[in-house]
């Protein structure tokens, strides 16, 4: 009888250890399963496309008001400076040589840049060793633009009858900061990304960067440039009295400001980045940027 009852204590035992291996394997197999806010996310559960098509037509739509505030910025500026400041002339006339100064920084450090920085989102399907290549000559544009707008307010300050102060106020060091950063970045990405090139690693630990400054060199600029419309119009000693030239300035910068939120809005929402190509995935660390 003892035997019998040793050999049944056996059995349950055996059941027992067969149930928790069960059980286990159960609790193991659960706690991989993705979980929803509801419990438990179902097997084979196919996630939702993202719907990249509604997201390119609304970065699109903005890009091309973009282009037409841009535009439009360009065209008020040389209204503003062509109408009611006289003019265009070089080192023969310093005083309307200045009008240079506004109308190049707008062309060139607001419109041309936002442009650039936005080439990687607006051509996404070029390979990206073209994109670098219009990324950067589109900054090489902007670079001379913006050196020959220095070399025109300089002049207009050096050359005049009776000579200007030159980096006296908040408008100069906003603008001086804004070239010798655009500067920096420009070298910096060339030898980064274009010639010689730098290895993956440093590439990728370099590319945050790169961007971040790329921003924010152009809303420096676009600071810049809104605090020299406020600066021109007070020097016209009437400001407070409202004449056109006022009117059409502060018209000015306010097209500055929407193109300065449209170009950050595009260059920064996340739903616009760029996808790799099929050739890029793997291989460059900066195949998925902007």
């Amino acid at each position: 009888m003892e035997k019998g009852a040793s050999n049944k204590l056996m059995t349950l035992m055996s059941y027992a250890r067969l149930a928790g291996k069960v059980d286990s394997s159960k609790e193991e197999t659960e706690s991989t399963e993705p979980s929803t806010a509801s419990g438990p996310k179902p097997p084979n559960r196919t996630e939702a496309p993202i719907d990249q098509s509604r997201h390119l037509k609304i970065f699109t739509v903005g890009f091309i008001l973009c282009q037409v505030v841009g535009v439009l910025c360009v065209a008020l500026v040389g209204a503003w400076t062509g109408h009611y400041f006289g003019g265009f002339a070089w080192q023969s006339d310093p005083r309307l040589q200045f009008n240079y100064h506004p109308l190049f920084i707008v062309i060139g450090l607001v419109f041309l840049y936002g442009n650039a920085i936005l080439v990687y989102r607006v051509l996404r399907n070029e390979r990206k060793e073209i994109l670098k290549l219009v990324h950067a000559g589109i900054h090489t544009v902007v670079f001379i633009f913006t050196v020959v707008s220095l070399k025109a307010v300089f002049d207009s300050h050096n050359l005049a009858v009776k000579p200007i102060p030159n980096m006296f106020s908040l408008h100069s060091w906003l603008g001086l900061a804004a070239v010798v950063l655009f500067s920096l970045q420009f070298v910096c990405g060339f030898v980064s990304y274009l010639f010689p090139g730098l290895a993956l690693y440093w590439r990728a630990l370099y590319l945050p960067f790169h961007v971040y400054f790329g921003v924010l060199i152009y809303i420096l600029g676009l600071a810049s440039t809104l605090t020299g419309i406020t600066e021109k119009l007070i020097f016209n000693k009437n400001y407070k009295d409202l004449p056109e030239a006022a009117v059409l300035g502060n018209i000015l910068g306010m097209a500055l400001v929407c193109h300065g939120i449209l170009v950050v809005y595009l260059v920064t929402a996340p739903q616009f980045i760029r996808q790799p190509l099929t050739e890029e995935v793997n291989l460059t660390p900066d195949s998925s940027v902007n």
